[in-house]
């Protein structure tokens, strides 16, 4: 193509570049993308680091060797073996069935709590909320001797309700700064404008709030469960003989002589618990749509 050089009655003489081949020019490492690099590379390692024993742990709960022996030869004899293993399969039960209640009662005491302080200006409320942060600070090791001691104190004593309430009062933190923090983001507008329109006080929480922070008493209510299942310490000081959870359970398994019956169990408890976390990250997400 030929160019146009003449600007008014003025002729330019400029070179024709419509058909010079264009170089493209080297690509250089800047130091942002060396540092991407880094950080991606970071990441990769630590999720390796993270899942990589959990992957190993079901590989092996379907390994035919007792010993963790290779080859690998797949078989579900340790799974057969925990069917007819009563005491892990009561164990799990019963820590399902405090997680559950731990679960029920944390949220609907930590919702309660989490109202109060977010409508309500009283006398120690400041020293209220940031006392709920020693009991996730403080050590559970002392945390659970300081209940058993206390229990005993107060008539308690040990047993599944001492483990009730000691994993209640561990998650009961939890969801109330989950679900404070999502109230943070809830316009108190919304209240305003529905009582204004006739509604009590009971409908105000129950059509306008609490669907608003749905996703914070969901994201409450998982921890408040992990915190009560996975909780070892303090059942292990509040448990009686006979009436343990499935932490103490495997605890006291792999002190007698290890199996690959735990593998199986820990894995059935990893496939569940990752499953309810896909389901509830797909239905919410977290940032207030559904």
């Amino acid at each position: 193509m030929k160019q146009d050089n003449t600007i008014g009655s003025i002729k330019l003489d400029l070179p024709d570049v419509s058909n010079t081949p264009h170089t493209p020019r080297p690509r250089t490492w800047s130091v942002g993308a060396a540092l991407g690099a880094i950080g991606y590379g970071y990441v990769v390692v630590m999720i390796g680091f993270l899942y990589l024993p959990i992957l190993v742990m079901a590989l092996m709960s379907a390994n035919a060797s007792p010993l963790y022996e290779l080859p690998f030869h797949f078989t579900t004899h340790w799974y057969q073996a925990l069917a007819e293993d009563g005491v892990l399969k009561a164990a799990a039960f019963r820590s399902i069935e405090i997680a559950l209640w731990t679960t029920l009662l944390s949220t609907v005491l930590g919702v309660m709590a989490s109202l109060a302080f977010f409508r309500y200006d009283f006398a120690g409320k400041r020293f209220l909320q940031a006392m709920l942060f020693p009991p996730m600070a403080i050590p559970w090791l002392i945390t659970g001797t300081a209940m058993l001691i206390f229990f005993f104190a107060i008539g308690i004593g040990r047993g599944l309700h001492a483990i009730l309430l000691g994993h209640v009062a561990l998650a009961l933190p939890y969801v109330i700064i989950v679900v404070g923090a999502r109230l943070r983001t809830f316009s108190p507008e919304l209240e305003l404008a529905a009582r204004s329109l006739g509604a009590s006080g009971w409908q105000i929480t129950w059509r306008v709030t609490l669907p608003a922070i749905a996703p914070g008493v969901v994201a409450g209510a998982l921890f408040a469960f992990a915190v009560s299942f996975d909780q070892f310490v303090v059942s292990y000081f509040l448990s009686d003989p006979g009436e343990t959870t499935l932490p103490v359970e495997i605890y006291s398994a792999i002190r007698k002589g290890f199996t690959p019956e735990i593998n199986a169990i820990s894995t059935i408890i990893i496939v569940v618990s990752m499953g309810t976390m896909l389901i509830v990250s797909r239905l919410y997400r977290f940032g207030g749509e559904q």
